[in-house]
């Protein structure tokens, strides 16, 4: 089941009920992340606390709903780097790429999300690039194929787009990531 708002079925709708229901489903998946993120700041003697779901596991439930990416059995496990050995493990030793071009892996063996160092999940764009590369776990934990690397590039970039939508943020705004580059990071070059 998806929630998107591109659907030629809605093509009958009209467009301020679309638009009334695209926003009212992004206030909910917005409304489900933050509550799942935010402890409880006070309440009376006798209410009991409870386990919330954390923060990784709403981002692997927003991306099931949206993206129908299977939940996977175990998390990713994450970790931090420095920005010189992520280009490494995306590019190899000998490459040469600009400061700030890479902020994150996935290690499909290690079933581990490297982030920059100094991430801390603060802001929406930082939380999308944990998103862009839970997607990568879920597609590897599904043992889902592609034709080339790139191509898995494909939903990762969708998905974090539509969540930098959610606090009214775009790929362009937040990382300087247009139609085209994303274009040419996810179409397999043989």
């Amino acid at each position: 089941m998806t929630f998107g708002c591109s659907s030629s079925r809605l093509e009958s709708i009209p467009v301020t009920e679309v638009i009334m229901t695209c926003n009212a489903l992004r206030a909910a998946s917005l409304a489900v992340c933050l509550a799942a993120s935010q402890p409880v700041a006070s309440a009376p003697d006798a209410a009991q606390p409870i386990d919330t779901p954390s923060l990784l596991e709403t981002i692997v439930l927003w991306l099931s709903a949206n993206f129908d990416l299977p939940v996977p059995d175990r998390p990713p496990r994450i970790a931090t780097l420095p920005e010189a050995d992520l280009v490494i493990m995306r590019y190899g030793p000998e490459a040469k790429v600009p400061s700030g071009h890479v902020a994150a892996v996935y290690d499909d063996a290690e079933e581990t999300i490297y982030l920059f160092q100094g991430w801390t999940g603060r802001t929406p764009a930082e939380l999308s690039v944990l998103v862009h590369e839970v997607v990568h776990h879920l597609q590897s934990a599904a043992n889902l194929r592609f034709a080339c690397p790139a191509e898995r590039e494909r939903v990762a970039y969708r998905a974090q787009g539509e969540w930098l939508t959610l606090f009214d943020e775009t790929l362009e705004s937040a990382f300087n990531i247009d139609a085209a580059k994303i274009l040419v990071s996810t179409v397999c070059t043989y």
